[in-house]
């Protein structure tokens, strides 16, 4: 049943009859299906439902907003923030850094719950990773196109995103491709942290994956988890993502809260796990609600010493314009 209690759905996964909530990771050993979401500066909430099924999400109403969306970040001050991180470049400190904004603004009094713009993001947007949670008082309506962490046995995989063109051009240059690279290193990195010793590979390099509006510059990391390994040290060794932090991570991370403060579930990490099975999808193409009646939307780009600041502002506002448009308001 759908409505106004705690649930999740993704890729026709139904979960409802919430039983337990908790933060922490050791519970999600026990075999129960479990909803995930982690906040990229790793807060965590599982919730553990008990009725799982396979079906749709019905469609439900939604008021298009009407207001002005206000943007954390100027065009001046993002532009400035990549210069920033171009500067650390030259310096040597990072090599590349995901640097991202949020939009914001009340809702509707008439929206009293996000499943309508879920279903019109289902409509609009269709992304493979789409997923809707409702639980405590976070409410998440993702249409995220990046696979973050799959997981079937001892065999687990991660296909990060690093790279974006319009649908106007026809490939992508050496920048995507450089950046990408880096990403996929990173994530070698650290599944090599919690896989059987050699057993890591680039299992596709540099796919592209057409989108609405937009293709996106894609590769596969695969490997075999050692024997008994716990959710606990998956987690750990390989959140927050490394296509929305940047690398090193630790350096990009630290670049990242000082200019942008706390991103809360924007890309995070948000799926499900059931025993040694999961599906987690980067939080990005992501709206979300905490109960103060504001709805929130992140947009990023990321950035590498061959950036340009002006054209990566317009990255976020292209990675922005559909999904906005679906939800209502000016951007």
């Amino acid at each position: 049943m759908f409505g106004g209690q705690s649930q999740f759905w993704m890729g026709g996964i139904h979960a409802s009859n919430l039983v337990e909530i908790s933060d922490d990771a050791e519970r999600l050993d026990d075999g129960s299906f479990w909803a995930v979401m982690i906040t990229f500066e790793g807060e965590a909430l599982f919730g553990k439902f008990t009725d799982v099924t396979k079906e749709n999400f019905p469609h439900h109403e939604w008021h298009p907003l009407q207001g002005n969306w206000t943007s954390s970040m100027t065009q001046s001050e993002y532009v400035e923030y990549v210069s920033s991180i171009r500067e650390s470049i030259a310096n040597g400190g990072v090599y590349q850094v995901n640097a991202c904004r949020q939009l914001h603004q009340d809702l509707h009094s008439s929206n009293e719950s996000l499943v309508g713009l879920f279903s019109e993001l289902l409509k609009g947007n269709p992304a493979p990773h789409a997923s809707y949670l409702r639980m405590d008082n976070l409410e998440i309506a993702s249409a995220s196109p990046e696979l973050f962490l799959t997981r079937n046995g001892s065999s687990i995989l991660t296909s990060p995103i690093k790279g974006t063109m319009t649908s106007e051009q026809n490939s992508f240059g050496e920048k995507d491709k450089a950046e990408n690279l880096m990403i996929v290193d990173l994530m070698r990195n650290d599944l090599g942290r919690i896989c059987v010793p050699g057993s890591v590979e680039v299992t596709e390099l540099f796919r592209n994956e057409k989108h609405p509006g937009i293709t996106h510059l894609v590769s596969d990391v695969k490997g075999e988890l050692t024997r008994d390994i716990r959710w606990n040290e998956i987690l750990a060794a390989t959140t927050p993502p490394g296509s929305v932090s940047g690398a090193p991570k630790s350096s990009a991370i630290s670049i990242i809260e000082e200019h942008e403060g706390a991103r809360g579930p924007y890309c995070g990490a948000l799926g499900w796990i059931h025993g040694d099975r999961a599906e987690l999808s980067v939080a990005i193409r992501t709206f979300w609600s905490t109960g103060d009646s504001v709805l929130r939307f992140g947009t990023g780009a990321g950035i590498t010493w061959g950036s340009d600041p002006d054209s990566e502002w317009e990255e976020t506002q292209l990675k922005a314009r559909h999904l906005i448009s679906i939800a209502g308001g000016k951007l």
